[in-house]
């Protein structure tokens, strides 16, 4: 998966366990004549219990040190309640209620409720034979205590269920998730809104993280805008490509009219090359015109020059643009869409120069837990496309979910594509992660071979490869399940040969684990014949998939990650083990041998393996393909550089993938009210993305904090242990990183809308790092060094330059992309806005110059800022798209 909520990482929390509840307006005598344990429970009641019962969550404090178990997660836990309101007579017994947490159970002693674990992040409340029922009006409280922490109001599932013995599951009115119509946000009214800076926004006692309010954002916006804002001349958008080229040469003195059109020629370059690209400029305004600007296109092969480089050249004869490929010519013709200014009517005069700094620039999409449309998938594969982004890593097949058809086992769609209320993952997966029970809803779903070859056709025409990913051994839940209900249709057949082709799980292992994600049944048996004819008949499929779509599969990601510590009581892997078969003697072996066999496997059909790095880690390289992917995904405070630099010098391609700065399901500010886990980082933004040197790991001690905002060292020099022998070595001289890559996991992110939300600006500034290598980007040093806030690597001058080149890229986006992002009809987040007020006057700005302000006084409407104005009473900003049509958050001036 990713979500890395490992159990010593966990930044996140939901609803554990519970203590003695706490009766609110409810005497003996009052339950005495409350509902008796005997009354008959039927449909109906259950539909009137979802209709009308009130749940709420509050989050007491996140320090309950002498409250926790100490022998669990470090001791650390949080507190906190349920409160269940009745608004018309709860009864007894009868009913129990299915939620969703992520968090492990420390303690609980409730006299009235059982709280219990079932599978992954899947939980049951059922009351006991102490609980007497509710009144209509009455409340209760259930106090629970749970692992780590509990930092925003997102970390809540929604949809908790409730159902009957025999009777159809509802989900509860009062959890259900809903929309914000003026900022098409996510709210979850369930959850009570945090407001203790100690107790619900400290992860310890040491956190140092600061929780901004309107005045702090004004403050930092101030350098973002400092000599750009409301300063055209300074505003020079001629010279703006994104991402930044290698070099380019602005003529102020002439400009081509987009209203005048081009006409195109082509030498030998072919229109499924870049009519993708031509299209974009069209729906810009720049469109085809008989009578229009000469456009020329060309190919000239260089192999000095990186896949996609290109020249462009626009000036008094045309405009010529020269591509050492297809990939290339579409690419400058990226570029002059870049150029375009949605409210300025020309593009100027310029000469560019460029070429991809990696040949790897992707972004990964997850689609297992919460499923994404395929217009979803269309629509990002255009920006992708504008932002010369050119693999889309799609993550398909994780625990709860598998999202592609595959012809020959329809089970996998049919079980492992939809989540309801089946317990036993008979017709579909049990509702994970707040699913819900309506298998139609939009967080189920699959890709059919027609969708998939779309997506495929559509990345081809815009240069851009599909790797897909369905994760295995571990995160496998769903195809276990799926070839489970498989083994079962054919064993009633009384057909055992093609009930066990594909049996994915020895239905006689007894080992008791839990995964990283909390399962006891994710991992596929790897001492199983049938796991790797399965894979096969996988892989062989997805394969005529690609060919049939003319984009032949060549990579393919295995995942090999958090592989849970299954196997030790499987009768199979202690014979496997026993009999030394493919050289495993240990049953620590397993995995390793898992991601080389498939490797292999796959290698042997055309196709190159790529995995996390935590899953190769254990292979050895002499049983490894040529060719392998790693993708580097270790936090950089623990020493990620460490992995990183191990698997590099084994040559292998590295695709940095750290997650302190390139996992955008992460919040982008430190605030309760922001979406998204925060294992490794609590705030991420547009500008930390845009700060990340993702050739030098190391070096960011010298000016990023950890995940609780205090400093931390990397050690980069050679180190020995005891006996003398290498533990970490540098790089090996000259060697180099593969690709950069962003990764949108999809645990909490329900929407489509959300996903755009998540990616978007975030996605802009990674394709820049990806594409272009800064001047104030410090080189990796090959002697190894030691990094941390007192060593100076990362210049003065350099810091100045960057911070500049910032307000450069932050101005291009407010003003230039933004624009071309609605008009696209991307959902992409909105910041916030900073304000202060200061002699009764506000004054507000943002950390995108030119979008829109806006500003409400006491109980005065919503006005659109331009000035510092004078206010009075409460005062509240918030930042909105060019048209108006959508709002950011609203933050409070205190």
């Amino acid at each position: 998966m990713k979500s890395k909520l490992l159990v010593n990482v966990i930044g996140v929390a939901l609803l554990l366990g519970a203590c003695e509840p706490v009766s609110k307006n409810v005497s003996s005598t009052q339950n005495e004549q409350t509902q008796s344990a005997e009354t008959s429970i039927t449909q109906a009641s259950i539909d009137n219990i979802a209709s009308s019962i009130d749940i709420r969550y509050t989050l007491i404090s996140n320090h309950q040190d002498t409250k926790c178990e100490k022998t669990l997660t470090d001791g650390l836990c949080f507190e906190a309640k349920f409160t269940l309101t009745a608004n018309i007579d709860l009864p007894a017994s009868g009913w129990e209620i299915y939620y969703s947490q992520i968090a492990p159970l420390h303690n609980h002693d409730s006299a009235q409720f059982d709280l219990v674990h079932i599978n992954g992040d899947l939980h049951r409340l059922s009351p006991k034979a102490a609980f007497t029922g509710l009144k209509a009006g009455q409340s209760i409280d259930i106090i629970f205590r749970a692992s780590y922490w509990n930092l925003s109001e997102y970390d809540i599932m929604p949809n908790f269920i409730v159902t009957g013995d025999g009777l159809e599951a509802r989900v509860i009115d009062s959890t259900r998730a809903k929309v914000d119509p003026e900022t098409g946000l996510e709210v979850l009214p369930h959850v009570t809104a945090f407001t203790d800076y100690h107790h619900q926004f400290k992860r310890t006692e040491s956190d140092s993280t600061p929780w901004l309010t309107a005045a702090d954002y004004y403050q930092r916006n101030l350098a973002t805008n400092e000599g750009l804002e409301n300063d055209e001349s300074n505003s020079d958008f001629a010279k703006w490509i994104i991402p930044t080229p290698k070099s380019i040469d602005v003529d102020k003195t002439g400009s081509v009219s987009l209203s005048s059109g081009f006409t195109l020629t082509s030498s030998a370059v072919e229109a499924s090359a870049y009519s993708a690209a031509i299209e974009r400029l069209a729906t810009l305004g720049f469109s085809e015109k008989a009578d229009g600007v000469p456009l020329s296109l060309t190919i000239v092969e260089n192999n000095t020059l990186a896949a996609g480089s290109y020249q462009l050249a626009i000036d008094d004869s045309g405009i010529q643009v020269v591509g050492v490929d297809g990939a290339g010519v579409a690419n400058g013709l990226q570029s002059i869409a870049s150029l375009i200014q949605l409210d300025k009517p020309t593009i100027p005069f310029v000469k560019v120069q460029d070429e991809p700094l990696f040949e790897f620039r992707g972004v990964l999409v997850e689609v297992a837990r919460n499923f994404r449309s395929k217009a979803f998938i269309l629509d990002l594969l255009d920006q992708m496309a504008a932002y010369k982004l050119n693999k889309l890593h799609l993550h398909m097949g994780d625990d709860e979910g598998w999202r592609i058809e595959i012809p020959g086992l329809p089970e996998l769609t049919d079980i492992g594509s939809k989540r309801c209320f089946d317990l036993n993952d008979e017709t579909c997966l049990a509702p994970q992660l707040g699913a819900g029970v309506d298998p139609g809803a939009s967080n189920n779903g699959y890709y059919s071979v027609e969708d998939y070859s779309e997506i495929l056709a559509a990345a081809s025409a815009r240069h851009i490869q599909v790797i897909p990913s369905l994760d295995m051994p571990g995160h496998s839940r769903a195809a276990i399940k799926a070839m489970a209900a498989r083994y079962k249709k054919y064993a009633q057949m009384e057909d055992y040969e093609k009930a066990e082709q594909y049996l994915l799980h020895d239905p006689t292992d007894t080992t008791v684990y839990s995964s990283v994600q909390f399962y006891n049944d994710n991992t596929i048996n790897v001492c199983r014949e049938s796991s790797f004819a399965f894979v096969e008949k996988v892989m062989t499929e997805v394969q005529k998939l690609h060919a049939n779509a003319g984009q032949p599969l060549t990579r393919y990601h295995i995942g090999a990650d958090e592989t849970a510590g299954a196997w030790l009581e499987s009768d199979i892997c202690k014979a496997f083990v026993a009999n030394n078969e493919h050289g495993v003697t240990s049953v620590k072996e397993l995995g390793a041998y898992f991601v080389e066999r498939v490797s292999n496997m796959i290698s042997e059909m055309g196709i190159e393996p790529a995995a996390w790095s935590d899953g190769l880690e254990h292979t050895r390289k002499d049983k490894m393909p040529a060719v392998v992917q790693a993708n580097g995904w270790d936090h950089l405070p623990w020493g990620a550089h460490v992995k990183v630099h191990e698997l590099a010098n084994r040559n292998w391609q590295i695709v940095i993938s750290t997650p302190d700065v390139t996992y955008f399901d992460f919040p982008y500010e430190a605030d309760p009210k922001e979406h998204g886990y925060y294992w490794a980082s609590r705030k991420t933004n547009t500008e930390k993305v845009f700060q990340f040197m993702p050739e030098n790991l190391p070096v960011h001690a010298e000016f990023w904090r950890d995940r609780q905002d205090n400093p931390y060292t990397a050690d980069d020099r050679l180190q020995t242990n005891e006996k003398g022998e290498v533990i970490h070595r540098p790089l090996t001289a000259n060697r180099k990183f593969y690709g950069l890559q962003a990764q949108l996991w999809s645990e909490n992110v329900r929407t489509d809308d959300f996903a755009e939300h998540k990616l978007f600006p975030r996605l802009i500034a990674l394709a820049e790092r990806a594409w272009n290598l800064p001047s104030w980007a410090v080189p990796y040093n090959y002697d190894g060094a030691l990094y941390s806030q007192s060593t100076n690597s990362f210049t003065a001058e350099m810091r100045e330059t960057r911070d500049k080149e910032w307000r450069e890229f932050a101005m291009t986006i407010g003003k230039k992309e933004f624009p071309k992002l609605e008009l696209a009809n991307i959902a992409y987040r909105l910041p916030l806005a900073g304000a202060k007020i200061k002699d009764g006057k506000l004054y507000a700005n943002t950390s995108f110059p030119g979008l829109t302000i806006e500003y409400k006084a006491a109980d005065s409407p919503w006005r659109i800022y331009q000035a510092p104005v004078e206010v009075t009473g409460k005062v509240y900003v918030r930042t909105a798209t060019h048209s108006g049509k959508r709002k950011g958050r609203m933050l409070e001036i205190n």
